[in-house]
């Protein structure tokens, strides 16, 4: 009816003439024909709008009537473009204004009336005391939307707009009424990451989602202790992993063990170290009880022997078999549990399950080092270096050390600072080697006394390297690490011995520590000072504590550039993850007068705002990269893009695309790195596509940057997955080979050949863990590795940021078993790069066959030699000893000469079509992009206690009275060489080195003319 009378009516000049009567009816009457006819008479009906106003805000008519007036001036304004009277009259409309109209205009207004509320909700939790200013109305709208969004089933709408409005209590409504709580649960986690830019309130919601995920019947609780560890409350996490180790169900112990190297992967030292020492021992029975013998006890015992320690009560003489409480059996079952668990917590267990797996599948190339160490000039220390950093990246975790035990001569050349850095790859090779590690590098160790008996650059390196073995495990060598740091006032063992610290007490926040730091710092030595200063950082990581201001002052007072920019970068260092907490301090080094301290607030904004994608930061950092006159600062402007974006690595290059086309090399090279940090691991091909033309810049470092970016994006994609994978390894090698190539870009090809198989090609570079955290040391890694820039021997940092692709699924006893399960894809997409071959000098090329005109009769001849030869030998009944050595198959040598001289080669196989799976065998190698082809078959005799295409994953047996088959995981051998590696190392590089072997001599043979 409306609609034809909208068709026959052409103006609303009557209906707008009565909005002037007096009688409130036909006032009534206008109205509500005006409102059906608002969307096609709007422009006329707007000349009228004083009147209506005067209508709503007339307090004489009734409220129906005004209400019906205020919604008629809001459509007119919508439509008039102006939006916040529009709201503003909506909010009058009351009722009248239907949240469930489907039209553009509700639509656009709830919009407008959630992004107003979210703003007025975010200041008064800001500000306490202006919580009056939030109009009711707009409260009164935003919850009938919520509710009509519950009661919809828009489940996911409604949390995302509770939480942008700060509803924590229709959040918690929306996610319990929900008919898949967990499904909602794991959605909101993700949104409160991703989108939840204010750290303090994403802890608010993070503590409603542990509230709810602790009411339910059967609670996620791999879910709950992440958001408990983003929280830091170690004793919630300790509660719940208690709970499930004294559970009789073995299930729940694979799942406490489970929820435990999830917690690992964080790389979180600290938390995870207070989580183990709140859990509580075992209770041990009364002393009077002691019954001789308890045999069954006794030998549960024996099946664990760290067990042992903590169930006994040990008197220093009594052994455990003759003196044995009478245990319960559950208290016995706990400690074996705990035990495990207490190992997986101190990363000990995943350390060596790790190394055992980088060991047994290493496939580093050692011709790729070697062809590099021959290009190298003996004069070039620079590059040399490089060979000897690619090496330990190269073989970085797999105790590999076949490089550098062969090129003793060569290594020898190294002097000084370069002697440091070949000493300290040692650690990078074994990192992980937490038992021997000592051991391993005690031919350098200082010998007691100030200065001990070797050279004090390969004493320093093998300080340092200590550090990187033991990186964020340091407990069994934090006290050699300070004795040595006591001993000694040579600076450059002081530099190692503090970097070395640094990294074994990685975020422990150790006070005693720190203040012998501290005092090496005021020593005021350029060289050791400038170690301690990125080393308090390391120790205090994340703290946020007043320490960065003391840090700050010193920094004011000398007057050495080293020391202030390793206090820059550990002042950074302390503020990380704080988000808006460090804005203070960040502005307090974004304005100083002094371009390092601008340098060290760039990286205070990175890791402040670290994967968080957060808009005011990129904001800052792109108006610093413009603006600063430093070409420090704007470098590090954008290189620091890379660390706030890793999160969301598909918006770098479009970010950071003009930038890397600026006039300013400087500029250039942090867009290349920027990149290079974010889309590590990835192979992303917008990623690719910006560094390629930089890889070819004007500027010496541009192309290092680049290079080395570039590595670090392509690691573990192989040619199949992307064709550009060959053409830059190959870019590389001529680079390398370049006898007329700049130093800088050669050291940086060098590098980038190092990354590019990182850990005998089992390793990728990743930030963020499997459960969307960001991992501390991996970050931190990172960041310290691009300083670089100023000082070589912290390149080895980037081994912190490696992690093994890896799927190793484990049993109750924390052993290997073997099992099999499904890659559903071509096996030729991720499989490992093929071994160089060593370079001919004849074309490879495939020539076409030639046949001579002499060897048809050549043949002939040959054939009828033959003959008379065997008639002749029948007849005599002997066989001729001189030529059976040379008859290969049954064939004259004259044959065989002609049989070479024909080029014909023989018919080629035509290749089988590739399997499009492959069957892959616990543990084994999986790269990041393999993950989602994995399959789990159904009747294994395994089943996974999470569904993880990668990482340490928990088996369920469902045969266990069948014997199991274990994998036998080679061990690194311990044994100190003269390196300082493995010997057996040896063996996994054999089939490469067997290059270097003389050829086999000639067999001997009879020259007949």
């Amino acid at each position: 009816m409306v609609a034809a009378a909208a068709t026959m009516i052409s103006s609303v000049g009557g209906l707008l003439a009565m909005l002037n009567e007096s009688h409130p009816q036909l006032k009534f009457h206008a109205l509500s024909n005006l409102i059906s006819l608002v969307d096609q008479f709007w422009p006329e009906i707007s000349t009228s709008i004083p009147i209506i106003e005067s209508i709503y805000e007339d307090e004489e008519f009734g409220q129906h009537q005004r209400q019906l007036a205020a919604l008629l001036v809001s459509k007119v304004y919508y439509y008039l473009g102006e939006l916040n009277d529009s709201l503003s009259y909506a909010l009058g409309a009351g009722p009248l204004f239907d949240v469930s109209e489907d039209s553009d205009y509700v639509h656009t207004l709830l919009a407008k009336a959630i992004d107003e509320y979210a703003s007025l909700r975010s200041k008064v939790a800001e500000s306490s005391d202006e919580a009056a200013k939030i109009d009711p109305r707009l409260e009164a709208i935003v919850e009938r939307m919520l509710d009509k969004c519950i009661m919809d089933g828009k489940y996911q709408q409604a949390m995302g707009t509770a939480i942008d409005c700060r509803r924590l209590d229709k959040l918690e409504e929306a996610i319990t009424g929900s008919d898949n709580v967990h499904g909602t649960l794991a959605y909101c986690i993700n949104v409160s990451h991703s989108f939840v830019y204010s750290r303090e309130y994403r802890r608010e919601v993070l503590r409603l989602l542990v509230k709810v995920y602790q009411q339910l019947p059967s609670p996620d609780y791999l879910s709950v202790c992440q958001c408990l560890m983003f929280l830091y409350e170690p004793e919630g996490v300790a509660n719940i992993l208690e709970k499930l180790l004294r559970s009789e169900n073995k299930e729940d112990a694979l799942l406490a063990f489970q929820v435990a190297f999830d917690l690992v992967e964080n790389e979180h030292q600290a938390f995870l170290l207070n989580v183990r020492d709140r859990l509580s021992a075992p209770k041990s029975p009364p002393s009077e009880s002691l019954q001789p013998g308890s045999t069954d006890i006794a030998s549960a015992q024996n099946e664990n022997s760290t067990a042992q320690e903590d169930v006994q009560m040990t008197d220093g003489s009594s052994t455990v078999t003759t003196n044995v409480p009478e245990a319960d059996p559950k208290e016995v079952m706990y400690a074996e549990r705990l035990a495990k668990i207490k190992g997986i917590l101190s990363g000990e267990t995943s350390i060596q399950l790790t190394l055992q797996f980088l060991y047994s599948h290493n496939k580093s190339d050692l011709l790729i080092l070697k062809t590099i160490k021959q290009s190298v000039e003996i004069r070039n220390s620079v590059c040399h270096s490089a060979t000897i950093y690619a090496n330990a990246i190269m073989h970085a975790g797999t105790t590999v050390d076949t490089f550098l035990r062969d090129n003793l001569d060569w290594l020898s050349r190294a002097t000084n600072w370069a002697k440091f850095s070949a000493t300290a790859g040692l650690g990078v090779i074994h990192r992980g080697h937490l038992q021997q590690g000592r051991s391993l590098m005690a031919p350098y160790l200082p010998q007691g006394g100030a200065g001990g008996g070797g050279s004090p650059y390969s004493e320093g390196g093998a300080l340092y390297a200590l550090g990187l073995i033991h990186a964020n495990h340091g407990e069994g060598i934090k006290q050699f690490l300070r004795d040595s740091l006591g001993n000694t006032n040579v600076e450059v063992i002081q530099h190692g011995a503090c970097l070395g610290l640094g990294l074994a007490a990685l975020g422990t926040a150790d006070e005693e520590i720190y203040d012998d730091i501290k005092s090496v710092l005021y020593s005021d030595s350029a060289v050791a000072s400038e170690a301690a200063g990125i080393s308090m950082g390391l120790l205090m990581v994340g703290t946020a504590s007043e320490k960065a201001s003391e840090m700050l002052a010193y920094a004011h007072e000398t007057q050495h550039e080293k020391i202030i920019r390793g206090l820059a970068l550990g002042i950074a260092l302390t503020v990380y993850g704080r988000e808006e907490e460090a804005d203070t301090l960040i502005e307090q080094m974004t304005r100083d007068q002094d371009p390092i301290l601008r340098y060290g607030g760039m990286y205070a904004l990175a890791l402040a705002y670290r994967g968080t994608a957060n808009n005011k930061a990129i904001r800052q950092l792109l108006h610093f990269a413009v603006s600063d006159v430093s070409d420090d600062v704007r470098r590090t402007a954008v290189l620091a893009l890379g660390f706030v974006l890793y999160s969301e690595p598909e918006q770098t290059p479009r970010i950071v695309s003009l930038l890397s086309e600026s006039y300013n090399p400087h500029v250039r090279y942090g867009a290349a790195l920027a990149v290079g940090i974010s889309c590590a691991g990835t192979g992303l091909s917008e990623a690719i596509s910006l560094l390629e033309p930089l890889t070819s810049d004007v500027v010496d470092f541009v192309r290092q940057g680049a290079l080395i970016a570039t590595a670090m994006v392509m690691v573990q994609i192989n040619e199949a997955s992307d064709s550009r994978v060959g053409t830059f390894r190959r870019q590389l090698e001529k680079i390398i080979l370049d006898k007329h190539e700049d130093t800088m870009s050669k050291m940086g090809a060098i590098l980038a050949s190092g990354i590019l198989d990182a850990g005998g090609r089992n390793v990728t570079i990743r930030l963020l863990s499997k459960t969307k955290h960001d991992k501390v040391t991996a970050v931190v890694g990172l960041a310290v590795f691009s300083q670089f820039w100023y000082w070589y021997p912290l390149i080895y940092f980037v081994s912190l940021s490696f992690s093994p692709t890896a799927f190793i699924g484990l049993n109750y006893d924390l052993k290997v078993p073997i099992f099999e399960f499904l890659s559903h894809a071509k096996p030729s997409l991720f499989e490992y790069p093929k071994p160089t071959a060593v370079p001919t000098t004849t074309s490879a090329v495939k020539l076409p066959t030639a046949i001579l005109s002499t060897s048809a009769k050549a043949k002939a001849r040959a054939k009828k030699e033959a003959e008379v030869k065997a008639n002749a030998e029948k007849s005599s009944g002997t066989e001729s000893s001189s030529t059976a050595p040379n008859t290969g198959k049954g064939k004259s040598s004259a044959e065989k000469d002609v049989e070479a001289m024909l080029v014909d080669s023989p018919p080629e196989k035509k290749p089988e079509p590739e399997p499009s799976f492959e069957i892959l065998t616990n543990p084994a190698r999986v790269v990041p992009a393999q993950e989602k082809f994995i399959k789990f078959l159904e009747d294994s005799r395994y089943v996974p206690v999470k569904l993880a295409p990668s990482g340490f994953v928990l088996l369920r047996d469902m045969r266990p009275n069948e014997p199991e088959v274990l994998s036998l995981t080679d061990a690194p051998a311990s044994t100190a060489s003269s390196v300082g590696g493995s010997a057996a190392g040896q063996q996994s590089s054999s089939s490469a080195m067997a290059v270097d072997d003389e050829p086999q001599p000639p067999q001997p043979f009879e020259y007949t003319s």
